[in-house]
């Protein structure tokens, strides 16, 4: 990792390409819109090219990136705007997406936000709960206890459709 506090057009497209994906998966899941998870993905990334924030390896950067990416859409979810919306107003939005989202998809992103990046980072991502811990900031026990709370509730919203791994 460079530790200058400038970076080059291509050490940005580089932090971009590694970490893309697993931000959008997160910002999509904490605001149920392609457009409006687009732009937390950009905002986050426009952070860190502002911030001139140097890592220590590429876990520290990705950990960094998905902190940052939740505090933006909690952020924007908080704006009195948000407030006012009706989320059935963007349901085309999100079925209109490639690959289309499942029944579980839909019932992780309908989770509390406290549960939501935690889900995405374990099941979709494959982080231990330890990694998770250590990137989120919180302790371990906290994590497997959102895990355990968050697979109760997919499992009374999925019914029979939802197995335990």
């Amino acid at each position: 990792m460079s530790k200058s506090l400038l970076r080059t057009d291509e050490e940005i497209e580089s932090i971009y390409k590694r970490n893309v994906q697993v931000i959008y998966k997160i910002c999509f899941t904490f605001m149920k819109n392609r457009h409006e998870a687009e732009d937390a993905v950009q905002e986050t990334f426009l952070k860190l090219i502002s911030s001139g924030k140097s890592f220590e390896s590429s876990e520290h950067e990705k950990a960094w990136l998905i902190r940052t990416a939740s505090n933006i859409c909690k952020n924007n979810l908080k704006h009195w705007f948000k407030k006012r919306e009706d989320i059935d107003e963007h349901i085309n939005s999100i079925y209109s997406l490639d690959p289309p989202i499942d029944e579980t998809l839909q019932a992780v992103m309908n989770l509390p936000d406290k549960y939501k990046t935690v889900v995405i980072l374990y099941y979709y991502e494959g982080y231990s709960s330890v990694d998770i811990a250590r990137i989120l900031k919180r302790p371990e026990s906290t994590i497997r206890f959102y895990l355990c709370d968050a697979r109760k509730i997919l499992k009374k919203r999925l019914g029979d459709s939802f197995y335990e791994q």
